[in-house]
């Protein structure tokens, strides 16, 4: 049976808890979790954790492992930053994690990564002040929203209720929905049916302190346990139909063989910066465009150069989203990347 089991427990410290969102992906936010359960958190030396490829494969929901989706993923994690606030004022930044290494043992091939130095007494050696939750609770919900959500209720289980000041509740969350309407539709009642159909605990909610007009200023939470939650369910119970390209690991594969019939590359590769919105015929026609944008180059090539172009593109579109009502997402993410290499041409079209 894998390492990774529905009674493995997550224990995180409060503050670590309060600090705000730093754009984690779902599956980025699922891998810290699984993380924190693979370390014991009284022992430093468990603070290197090993997966199997195959593990890591479907914590990040690859349909395909190539070489160039590892190291997208990977050094992704690595930039992952926490602003920890000081008490006097200010802030101290640093990263989570600070190496990762891909390599063949026994024939099997896995990845290893290590927290960093300055982040170790926010996963280690606490002895009050945190909470803990079974990691199956994180594998079945859906979106980074969810997995935030039920770890900020969570964390006052025991007292049963948290009113908190909205603005501080959407940092918390990584979102910005200046609409009342919206952060409610959007976030408050899908996380609410999502925690009940999937989690250990559920809530209701209500207005606390109003401002003008009557506007919510803080919402009061009240958090039970739930009885009536699905059945758990293992991460490698998820139904998904992958291969490991394994022999991809051994020598990177010059950028042009990754796909020799096309110039548009490895559109599952780069449709997963995207989070997988766009149809195929939608990315080649993003990608016709990204091919004709000169980008900075990368030390892991082209690929990888465009992979992050896109990434932090569609990171934008996000939090632009979030805020406003796009009736056709793909016409306006089509329009910024156009936007992008129209700048880069002084504003000549095709």
């Amino acid at each position: 049976m894998s390492d990774i089991f529905d009674t493995a427990i997550v224990q995180k410290r409060n503050v670590l808890n309060e600090l705000r969102a730093n754009n984690l992906t779902l599956q980025e936010l699922r891998f810290f979790s699984i993380y924190l359960s693979k370390i014991n958190p009284r022992d430093t030396s468990t603070r290197i954790v090993r997966f199997k490829l195959s593990e890591f494969q479907k914590i990040m929901n690859f349909k395909e492992l190539k070489i160039s989706q590892i190291k997208a993923a990977t050094n992704s994690l690595l930039k992952k930053i926490v602003d920890v606030p000081l008490e006097k004022g200010g802030y101290d930044s640093f990263q989570l994690f600070k190496k990762c290494r891909v390599s063949l043992d026994n024939d099997e091939w896995y990845i290893e990564i290590d927290a960093h130095d300055d982040a170790l007494p926010l996963m280690f050696d606490f002895k009050d002040k945190y909470f803990k939750y079974e990691l199956w609770n994180a594998l079945r919900l859906k979106s980074a929203n969810q997995i935030r959500m039920y770890e900020i209720l969570k964390q006052y289980e025991t007292i049963g209720k948290r009113e908190i000041r909205v603005d501080d509740l959407q940092q918390l969350l990584g979102t910005n929905y200046p609409r009342w309407n919206n952060f409610k539709a959007k976030v408050l009642d899908p996380c609410q049916q999502a925690l009940k159909q999937f989690t250990d605990i559920c809530y209701t909610y209500e207005r606390g302190k109003t401002g003008q007009g009557g506007k919510w200023l803080t919402i009061i939470f009240h958090i039970s346990k739930n009885t009536e939650y699905s059945n758990q369910m293992s991460l490698f119970e998820l139904d998904l139909q992958n291969y490991i390209d394994l022999d991809a690991l051994k020598e990177p594969k010059p950028e042009k063989t990754i796909e020799p019939d096309s110039e548009l590359g490895d559109l599952g590769f780069y449709s997963s910066a995207c989070n997988d919105e766009f149809t195929t015929a939608q990315m080649e026609s993003i990608m016709q465009i990204v091919n004709q944008i000169k980008l900075p180059p990368h030390e892991y090539g082209a690929s990888i150069a465009k992979y992050h172009f896109l990434l932090e593109h569609y990171s934008r579109f996000k939090a632009v989203a979030e805020s406003t009502d796009i009736k056709n997402r793909y016409s306006y993410f089509y329009t910024m990347i156009k936007a992008e290499r129209d700048k880069q041409r002084g504003g000549d079209d095709i």
